[in-house]
């Protein structure tokens, strides 16, 4: 038997050390383990660990029917919810071929704008935090709270809004919300430049990102990267412009896709940055566009029963932390026979087996924050 004690002396210098990094560990946003091997102070390779918070949404989709499903799909990003509900019943609308009024369009369109500024926040907040920067967190929560406000109103939800209908939304906008949503995007915007100055304009934070953690545009490729990582890292593709759903073919004027070419953690956040402002912009001109429609409905009237007919179709959408797929197939009942779930932070953190080896231990939190992912929506 052979026996290595580590310590300061020379045996230290050649022995590889395996350090694991959660399950709960503040740096790995939840329960997401990484298994590092070091060689000192420096990464050797890297492993995510994941499946601590799995609950089988997709075997749990086949026992209920497609109302149903709206409410376990909501809950994988956590932080995106509307956006997560909007995928699914795309794909039942697809499959019953059934037009949607044009209210509920730009509806559609505008909460998912606004639910992408929230999800944005949260990062823009607490990536620098996790970077020593304290301050930015609680700014970040009071931009947040105007906007949940008025979330919160339309759909009677905080995080899990459960706003979204095969056919359209659950109900009209209140009175006077078009006005008090309006306010909130503005009252936003006139605080924005705290990331903008206080986070990009920082010394510390900039030398603590820039040229750390480059990720490749063959590694954005071959691990299946989307959303604004993939874009910091000078892949042009986003599917609001490149394949339009909703009514961002309307808006093509007015978005805009926010590309890097550096690929680093500082790239990464400017990415997520400047698409919070597009998107407040995006979600003025939805705004606009809702207050010049006559009244109509917000929704389709369904059978008591729904059901698909039998075949199989794909939809996906641009979610705030990137590409969601939803791959319905139906033998023709009220429930469907499966429902494929592509989530963007599965594909997204894979690249971390790439990205950490040959890093230092304490780039390692400043990398895996900039990848911007949430835990269930690894795990499912």
């Amino acid at each position: 038997m052979t026996e290595t004690t580590v310590g300061i002396g020379g045996a230290a210098e050649s022995t590889d050390m395996v350090l694991n990094i959660g399950p709960q560990h503040p740096s790995t946003h939840g329960v997401l383990r990484l298994r590092l091997v070091l060689d000192g102070e420096r990464i050797q390779s890297a492993e995510p660990v994941i499946g601590y918070m799995h609950r089988g949404a997709e075997k749990l989709f086949e026992a209920r029917d497609y109302r149903q499903i709206i409410m376990l799909a909501n809950r994988h990003d956590w932080l995106s919810a509307f956006s997560n509900e909007l995928g699914v019943v795309l794909a039942v609308e697809r499959m019953l071929g059934m037009e949607v009024p044009e209210r509920a369009v730009w509806t559609r369109t505008l909460l998912a704008e606004l639910n992408r500024v929230l999800n944005h926040l949260m990062f823009l907040g607490s990536y620098p935090l996790e970077l020593g920067g304290i301050t930015p967190i609680f700014y970040a929560f009071r931009e947040r709270e105007d906007l949940q406000h008025v979330m919160e109103e339309v759909s009677g939800g905080r995080m899990h809004y459960m706003f979204n209908r095969v056919g359209g939304l659950k109900e009209d906008l209140p009175a006077g919300w078009l006005g008090r949503a309006r306010q909130a995007v503005a009252e936003v915007r006139s605080r924005m430049d705290v990331y903008d100055e206080l986070v990009l304009g920082n010394e510390i934070f900039r030398g603590r990102t820039r040229g750390v953690g480059v990720l490749a545009r063959e590694t954005v490729h071959a691990y299946g990267v989307s959303g604004p990582i993939a874009r910091a890292s000078g892949v042009d593709f986003d599917l609001r412009r490149d394949e339009p759903y909703l009514a961002y073919g309307e808006l093509r004027d007015t978005l805009k896709v926010v590309v890097r070419e550096e690929g680093d953690c500082l790239a990464r956040f400017e990415c997520l940055l400047e698409q919070t402002h597009n998107s407040l912009d995006l979600a003025d001109a939805c705004l606009d566009r809702i207050a010049e429609l006559p009244p109509g409905p917000i929704n389709q009237r369904l059978p008591k029963v729904l059901k698909a007919p039998e075949g199989h179709t794909y939809a996906w959408t641009e979610n705030p932390l990137g590409l969601n797929g939803y791959y319905l197939v139906s033998k023709g009942e009220k429930t469907p026979y499966r429902l494929k779930l592509r989530s963007a932070s599965y594909n997204n953190i894979q690249a971390l087996t790439e990205l950490l080896p040959g890093t230092l231990v304490a780039d390692m939190v400043a990398i895996l924050g900039s990848l911007f992912f949430v835990v269930g929506d690894i795990d499912k």
